[in-house]
């Protein structure tokens, strides 16, 4: 099993996105990349923390490789937008891969110059080593009680 974690505008869709992939055991949102190893969704919001609002993976690579889940990931979103996903603008919408090995790192970057081939280099994700993950369950508990 690996696990990935990948930034691409608000989490819920993406996650619900990845959720019926075949391979991809468990999915679960958060943020990543900031300065604190614990945050709360209002404090992301302030684009203070430098947190990215995230979607980490749990996959099987026997039934889904890390390039596939790459595939899916640049076809998700919009990677050319900087700091958004329309209609949602702010730095914790960012278009992020964050990896956990210098093979996913390698490989993420390699993809990235393929679709940024497509798309006449306008590509704004950015590549960079995880750090200060956090699961947004303060968030989500309050989502899930709101949509009952």
């Amino acid at each position: 099993m690996q696990k990935i974690t990948l930034g691409l505008g608000c989490f819920w869709g993406p996650e619900e996105s990845f959720k019926s992939k075949p391979g991809i055991i468990e999915t679960e949102v958060g943020y990543a990349g900031g300065t604190s190893a614990k945050v709360t969704y209002e404090e992301v919001c302030t684009g203070a923390t430098g947190h990215a609002e995230v979607v980490r993976l749990t996959f099987d690579e026997n039934v889904i490789s890390f390039k596939k889940i790459l595939d899916l990931f640049f076809k998700m979103h919009d990677p050319t937008q900087k700091d958004m996903q329309y209609p949602d603008v702010g730095t914790q919408y960012r278009s992020e891969i964050f990896y956990e090995t210098e093979n996913q790192k390698q490989e993420a970057f390699e993809v990235l110059d393929e679709f940024n081939k497509k798309l006449d280099g306008k590509i704004q994700t950015n590549i960079s080593k995880i750090k200060n993950y956090c699961k947004a369950e303060e968030y989500h508990q309050k989502y899930i009680e709101k949509n009952r």
